[in-house]
């Protein structure tokens, strides 16, 4: 089963305003289990896979994503996110959204990788 929503502050997951949707920052937990994988590449994975569900909450799919904002605590370890993001992407589509990653000291929960998304109907 699984759990309804983890929120770990006071915001709301989606915001739509017109035809933009603006998703607040996800992290790498399983909603199944609540636990995190310890592995970066898997954080990317499970952490796109959680904008996928909220995008197909909002009835919108990869496609809709216009821009992401990856923060990362180890920009050394760029081209391992760069693989995963690649990859995922291109099971969906061929063009990927405009991009900025930002690098940082910490995120919640020491998740390695949080990724912001907006989309557009």
């Amino acid at each position: 089963m699984f759990k309804k929503n983890i929120v770990f502050g006071p915001y709301s997951p989606c915001i739509k305003i017109n035809n933009l949707f603006f998703f607040s920052g996800q992290i790498p937990i399983c909603l199944k289990t609540g636990l995190m994988p310890k592995n970066l590449s898997e954080q990317t994975i499970l952490t796109l896979k959680n904008i996928k569900r909220l995008l197909y909450k909002n009835k919108l799919n990869i496609k809709n994503i216009i821009k992401t904002t990856i923060f990362t605590t180890n920009m050394d370890k760029l081209n391992e996110i760069n693989l995963s993001y690649k990859n995922f992407f291109k099971k969906y589509t061929n063009v990927y959204p405009a991009r900025s990653c930002i690098g940082i000291s910490k995120l919640p929960k020491k998740a390695k990788i949080e990724i912001e998304v907006i989309a557009a109907l």
